[in-house]
């Protein structure tokens, strides 16, 4: 969704990616919520603290809105095993490519993971979304490309669908949607 620039530690370096708001207007307009869950080890590792994160969320949910799209929720971990600060260093639930940030959205905001799906660009993000239950793509934007094709990756890490970006993604969804749908229609 965002253009990668390593540790995302200032508002103003955050830029959406182009189409990136368009697909999340098509997936609003499909009936879907729009929740972001990012691991966010740069807190953990002192390279910026929650406040500056909070207002990089602020920035994000700006830029998209100015294209009509919005976020319904935001769920980050700022753990890390090795982090540097001792408040942030424990190996937590939330810290994909364990399911917890899923888990709490799904209790927060009464999501059903089952019929969700977990667009991400990193191999973390399509575990976590197995262990969630939610149907997982890979997009090849950000870390995808370099993560899926050229790092060795755990076997059993495989997602259901591997797209060029956020709006090829999306547009694997709606179709799949309809598709299930109408396969439902006809029973």
């Amino acid at each position: 969704m965002c253009e990668d620039v390593g540790y995302l530690d200032q508002p103003q370096a955050l830029h959406v990616l182009p189409g990136a708001a368009e697909a999340l207007v098509a997936a609003e307009r499909a009936g879907f919520q729009i929740v972001l869950v990012t691991n966010q080890a740069g807190v953990g590792h002192g390279r910026f603290d929650e406040l500056t994160l909070d207002s990089i969320h602020d920035r994000l949910r700006e830029l998209l809105g100015e294209r009509g799209a919005r976020v319904d929720g935001i769920y980050y971990c700022p753990h890390h095993p090795e982090a540097l600060l001792a408040r942030y260093r424990l190996d937590c639930a939330c810290r994909k490519p364990k399911p917890g940030m899923l888990l709490r959205a799904r209790d927060e905001m009464g999501i059903d993971l089952a019929s969700s799906y977990l667009v991400g660009d990193h191999p973390r993000d399509i575990a976590a979304g197995a262990a969630a239950g939610a149907t997982s793509v890979l997009v090849l934007t950000g870390h995808g490309r370099r993560m899926w094709l050229e790092t060795p990756r755990p076997p059993d890490v495989r997602p259901d669908h591997v797209a060029d970006d956020l709006a090829a993604a999306v547009q694997w969804i709606l179709e799949r949607e309809r598709a299930s749908a109408t396969a439902g229609g006809r029973a």
